[in-house]
């Protein structure tokens, strides 16, 4: 969120800049041709209405909804009274004066860099499904809109959003239908927007009444926008708990630290590859990197030994993952799922592991990935007590534990992953 927010604040990029100029221009283009095949009416157009209409869209476009990656506005509301009062072809054309005045105030207000301008054509793209449709039905004015035109002209402009945002930022199918929440938004606020239109023939001034919805709304606006900036915020500072706690480990025992990066690298490459979700990655990472955090407590004549440890220092290093998953409850909020990650990295798929002896799919999927992947990392780095093992080695040994001691699936995936990689001695080490 904190990024796609400062990405709406950020100059445009020179390369960016001409590929939206040409977007622009066949907006542009497509609205001419809409204005010479559509035309006007004889009787022309009553200008107050779609004044107001314009007016009510531009302070629309003031009321941003993050969610996410993206955003919404409300503009809905004034967008479906502007097809009433203005014939179908020119409505586009007026969302583009709307989106001028919002841009253009922006801009003398310094809350907007300039370069942000060659945006707002573009932006009024989602207007020409709509009057494409109504156009192609012969509707001319409000007295020969209907509700299944008004239900096609939806459809219509849900259409011309897809498309302008699939030229613009070529997205994948799947950040499509992650997106499919906006056109719900417009969905759900077009009654609102159609009982308004319907009465402007007789009280032109009757869409003025949606100004007071507008307030409501910009107030949700900016309080939503400072409880994300808090949890932004907050975030951070989970994020920085972390990093400290990362040189805590590191500085405690360099070989640690070492090793924990290492995890974390492999542990990323095959949570994408397994398809983990954002949510999952970025515990995934965290509790990659502090997966050992707890042998901080542990004595160093232990950690440090080069011969084999004793049942009662074994006994001891065990309880390395119960102390780490206290320290990293301690520190609250997310860290809390992390640590259950870093409480759960020694269990066995088979059961055999420790500290609670959990099986299969009960051992959270993230701890299943730094599992092999801290068993890959220790195999073929040198430690203390014994070198390197090939990585032929290493391979037959996690292939020889699949279905025992690891994940099998997530065991494929480690090994596709090295396999994938061209420099796999660089990783394993």
């Amino acid at each position: 969120m904190a990024e796609a927010s400062a990405r709406r604040h950020a100059r445009i990029a020179r390369d960016e800049r001409i590929a939206e100029m040409r977007f622009s221009a066949g907006v542009l283009v497509a609205m001419a041709v809409l204005a010479i095949v559509g035309g006007v009416p004889a009787g022309g157009v009553d200008p107050i209405p779609a004044l107001i209409c314009i007016a009510c869209f531009a302070i629309a476009t003031k009321v941003p909804f993050a969610v996410g990656e993206g955003y919404t506005v409300p503009t809905q509301l004034a967008f479906v009274p502007l097809l009433f009062c203005v014939p179908p072809a020119l409505a586009p054309p007026c969302v583009l004066v709307a989106l001028l005045l919002r841009s253009g105030a922006a801009v003398v207000l310094g809350s907007t860099p300039t370069s942000r301008m060659f945006l707002t054509a573009g932006d009024a793209c989602f207007a020409l499904g709509p009057a494409a449709v109504l156009v192609a039905a012969g509707v001319q004015s409000a007295a020969d809109l209907t509700g299944p035109a008004l239900a096609a002209a939806l459809v219509g402009q849900i259409a011309a959003e897809m498309l302008g945002w699939a030229i613009r930022e070529r997205p994948t199918l799947r950040e499509q239908l992650g997106e499919m929440w906006v056109h719900g938004v417009d969905l759900a606020l077009s009654p609102v927007g159609y009982v308004a239109g319907m009465s402007l023939a007789d009280h032109p001034w009757t869409v003025l009444a949606l100004l007071p919805l507008l307030g409501v709304l910009a107030v949700f606006s900016r309080e939503r926008e400072a409880r994300l900036a808090s949890l932004v915020e907050l975030n951070q500072a989970y994020r920085g708990t972390a990093l400290v706690l990362g040189d805590v480990v590191e500085a405690d025992d360099g070989y640690t630290g070492e090793h924990s990066r290492g995890v974390v690298a492999l542990a990323l490459a095959v949570g994408d590859a397994l398809g983990v979700d954002p949510l999952q990655r970025r515990n995934l990472e965290f509790g990659a990197l502090l997966h050992d955090v707890g042998k901080v407590a542990i004595p160093k004549e232990i950690i440090n030994k080069p011969g084999k440890l004793e049942p009662a220092e074994w006994t001891i290093i065990k309880t390395h993952t119960v102390e780490g998953q206290k320290m990293l409850d301690r520190v609250g909020g997310f860290m809390r799922n992390v640590g259950l990650i870093v409480r759960s990295h020694h269990e066995r798929w088979d059961g055999g592991g420790y500290p609670d002896g959990l099986a299969g799919e009960a051992i959270p999927l993230e701890a299943r990935i730094i599992s092999c992947c801290d068993a890959w990392n220790a195999m073929t780095t040198t430690r203390s007590y014994r070198k390197a093992m090939p990585v032929e080695a290493a391979v037959a040994e996690m292939t020889a534990n699949a279905g025992a001691q690891f994940d099998p699936r997530v065991v494929d995936a480690l090994l596709a992953t090295i396999d994938a990689d061209d420099e796999a001695p660089a990783l394993a080490a």
